[in-house]
């Protein structure tokens, strides 16, 4: 004895005023699900049952029908070519399917500049594709990498489409590129903001009375005055001079902030001695600072400093 049909809602599991989107997204979960390639225990019949029940329910005509009478003969209605083509096509896209597979990434590591990860650049790097099936030697092209301002260090930029071909027609993998930040002689960077450090060093008598220096910055040297009897490590700020948040002349930028270090003679000659150790006595002694006052200080600490400046 046959086996009784079950009713075609029930196989696909949707309502009797279920839309023709409600029954094409059923039939779709389900035939992934029980395609015999995916789960061949019950030899298809679940699969064929799932066609067989999407062939009546997806047509207006035969649907009207369904809901009428109840099932078929299969033989009578020529239902069974239905649904044998209705199964052969979702074969096809599987065999299709397993055919294609995507192409795989491409890693790449590309060093950049400080200068350029501040600003931004265009880089155009070579690469050489893989032997094809035949055994032919892999083409060198070339590939544009766009790196935008205030990028950082190790940073990964993706390139779509830009990896190794896919095979039978799926889509080519991915260029990962790895950006490397060259460390830069002088600047360094805040390893979250946009602010660019950099040291400089200065002479004693500088410090001491004060002094007008030519500094090192991302647009190239600018002038920076500082008091007399700055400290050493003293950090001097230079507002708009360091890393744009973005792309364009007028984005917003961080500061460049100097960090002051005095510079100590390693060797004296006999007068900046004698002069220093004036200077010392000057400084240690109350009754000696009243009685020379500020200008006879000054003129002391010129003196020093036209001497160190020898």
């Amino acid at each position: 004895m046959a086996r009784r049909k079950r009713d075609y809602y029930v196989v696909l599991g949707v309502q009797r005023d279920a839309t023709e989107g409600d029954i094409k997204r059923a039939f779709r979960d389900l035939a992934r699900k029980h395609h015999p390639d995916v789960n061949p225990s019950d030899a298809g019949e679940r699969f064929r049952e799932i066609n067989e029940a999407y062939a009546v329910l997806s047509d207006r005509d035969t649907r009207a029908r369904y809901d009428r009478w109840g099932h078929a003969d299969d033989s009578s209605s020529g239902l069974a070519a239905v649904v044998d083509a209705a199964q052969e096509i979702i074969n096809d896209v599987f065999r299709r399917r397993r055919g294609k597979v995507r192409g795989r990434d491409i890693r790449y590591t590309l060093e950049i500049t400080f200068e350029e990860a501040a600003f931004g650049a265009s880089k155009t790097i070579q690469l050489t594709d893989p032997p094809g099936p035949d055994g032919a030697p892999g083409r060198p092209r070339e590939v544009t990498v766009v790196i935008p301002p205030a990028v950082k260090d190790a940073t990964v930029r993706t390139v779509k489409g830009e990896g190794e071909a896919g095979k039978g027609g799926a889509a080519a993998g991915d260029l990962l590129v790895t950006v490397r930040v060259a460390q830069h002689a002088v600047f360094q960077r805040d390893r979250e903001g946009l602010d660019v450090h950099s040291t400089h060093e200065i002479t004693f008598p500088q410090a001491a009375l004060g002094a007008v220096l030519e500094v090192a910055t991302l647009d190239g040297p600018v002038k920076m005055r500082i008091p007399e009897g700055t400290q050493p490590g003293r950090v001097f700020r230079i507002r708009g001079r360091g890393i744009p948040h973005a792309a364009g002349k007028n984005a917003p930028r961080g500061d460049h902030l100097v960090h002051v270090q005095v510079e100590v003679p390693s060797e004296l000659t006999p007068r900046q001695r004698e002069l220093i150790e004036e200077l010392a006595r000057a400084s240690n002694d109350a009754q000696a600072a009243a009685t020379q006052g500020t200008q006879g200080r000054r003129r002391l600490l010129d003196r020093v400093r036209s001497l160190l400046d020898e």
